[in-house]
């Protein structure tokens, strides 16, 4: 799937604020994401000074296409926060109107915007004007399943210049309750002629191999089947391309990607905070593993970055033979 000039490939993973940091990006590409979106960005760069914005901003030691989301209700704003980010190094600007959450719906933005196709028409309008970089935009297929208006703003983007559109199969009403529909997808699809991206509910390689086989879409998106199984990505392509299932990730892969992405925490926030922010992909990590409630009592209360690190590969070694499966006992999500 092309996305302006850029390959984005076919396993793209979502953006998620507090999840889709520098570290992890880089670890999902490293096994097999073809394109990674950034955490989101509020459009109001005055808050960009802000320790956490500014760790979101970074994209050391990232290949391309780096991909940036944004988020807001004023044009203006967005416009200014697209051209910001580019000059940060943003290669991609991905529009965010697919956020139900209540913090972001209540200013109006995220999916709430879906209620309103001129602003969304404005928005579009302005953030493509304002860089030359290819825009994306997310979406559900609507405010609520009563309206679904997805394919009317799927055409409201195509006429703005938009390069690529996400669709995930619920509405802002729907929030991550309940199963994605994929109709909706379908008939974005069928719609327009930009790129489309299918989300919400693929966890395993037979989900996507499914979910395309539905919409027609060029590429589907990976979030919360993401956390804790960066492998998703490689067994999920393995599958598309050959029709095989890939082995479960050996231990000693387990050691390496694990030390590796625990220590990139560190180093991308600092040794404290970086601890914390480990604690939740450790528990993700947990997850359908054997002895985790043991671990998980002990490390959750470490501060020490050695010491949790001595703990998880400690934790790992004692792991008996990985059984396949065993990262897809986790809820579906988007």
């Amino acid at each position: 799937m092309q996305i302006g000039s850029h390959d984005a490939g076919r396993l793209i993973l979502a953006p998620m604020a507090g999840v889709t940091d520098a570290p992890f990006r880089k670890l999902c590409t490293q096994l097999g994401a073809s394109l990674a979106v950034s955490e989101m960005l509020t459009s109001d760069t005055r808050l960009w000074r802000t320790r956490k914005s500014s760790t979101r901003l970074s994209h050391s030691n990232e290949g391309g296409p780096r991909s940036v989301q944004i988020a807001g209700a004023c044009p203006s704003l967005l416009a200014d926060a697209a051209r910001a980010a580019v000059d940060h190094g943003a290669q991609i600007i991905d529009i965010n109107m697919g956020c139900p959450a209540k913090k972001v719906c209540n200013v109006a933005a995220g999916s709430a915007l879906m209620r309103d196709e001129a602003l969304v028409g404005a928005i579009l309008d302005s953030v493509v004007a304002a860089v030359s970089v290819p825009v994306t935009l997310k979406v559900r297929t609507g405010w609520s399943p009563e309206h679904r208006n997805a394919v009317s703003i799927a055409r409201i983007a195509e006429r703005a210049g938009v390069a690529a559109l996400a669709v995930h199969g619920r509405t802002r009403a729907c929030a991550f309750k309940g199963h994605a529909e994929y109709e909706t997808i379908a008939r974005v699809k069928e719609a327009v002629t930009i790129p489309v991206v299918a989300n919400g509910d693929i966890v395993t390689p037979q989900d996507a191999a499914r979910v395309l086989a539905l919409t027609g879409a060029d590429a589907v998106m990976i979030g919360r089947a993401a956390q804790g199984n960066p492998w998703v990505f490689r067994e999920i392509d393995a599958f598309l391309s050959t029709g095989e299932v890939v082995a479960v990730p050996s231990q000693g892969e387990m050691r390496a990607v694990l030390g590796a992405h625990l220590e990139g925490l560190y180093r991308h926030y600092d040794e404290y905070l970086g601890v914390r922010i480990a604690r939740k992909h450790l528990s993700w990590y947990c997850k359908g593993r054997a002895n985790a409630r043991d671990f998980w009592a002990r490390v959750n209360k470490v501060t020490d970055p050695q010491l949790q690190l001595d703990l998880t590969l400690s934790w790992i070694d004692a792991l008996s033979t990985p059984v396949a499966g065993a990262f897809q006992t986790m809820s579906r999500a988007a």
